[in-house]
């Protein structure tokens, strides 16, 4: 009997401790779409990975170039120069692949500038949000945009525009 009223008693406690709890809701993708500073760096990177892309691209086609050379003048070649042509054209396809991981790998030159524009702007991001959420009592604040668990969530609880504000930039 009093494991259950003790039982009774914790649910009863947890209960009401949950509806004390306050979340919100915001939408990233909206918030982003919104803020002008999010735009320019996306564009700005679009811009650099265009340009690498050509440099890669162009690489791409001498060393494409140099094997179809090859591949053309080797019954007129000696061993040696197979030998040499071989080598220039792996070399050609080695210095491709460099280039490539150089700009667009993991640790590349596109990365470091996606974090150099974008890390100022999710700071800003998030340093509204969390004021808001110290404002308003929020005990959590989830993103819509990438939570595919919520299937509705009620209007009056989205700060979304409200984060625009604290960014200066009221819909």
């Amino acid at each position: 009997m009093k494991r259950l009223l003790f039982a009774l008693a914790l649910a009863t406690i947890c209960a009401l401790g949950s509806f004390a709890q306050k979340f919100a809701l915001i939408d990233m993708e909206y918030i982003l779409k919104n803020y002008p500073q999010y735009e320019m760096a996306n564009e700005q990177l679009n811009q650099l990975s265009l340009r690498w892309q050509k440099e890669v691209e162009a690489k791409t086609a001498e060393a494409e170039t140099l094997y179809k050379n090859y591949q053309a003048d080797m019954v007129f070649l000696t061993d040696e120069q197979k030998k040499s042509r071989e080598n220039a054209v792996l070399q050609a396809e080695k210095e491709t692949t460099e280039l490539k991981y150089k700009y667009f790998g993991p640790e590349g030159e596109l990365y470091k500038k996606r974090q150099t524009l974008m890390q100022p702007i999710q700071d800003e991001i998030y340093n509204a949000i969390k004021k808001i959420s110290e404002e308003r009592g929020y005990q959590c604040v989830f993103d819509r945009a990438s939570s595919a668990n919520i299937i509705y969530a009620s209007p009056r609880i989205d700060i979304s525009n409200e984060v625009l504000e604290k960014l200066g930039y009221s819909k």
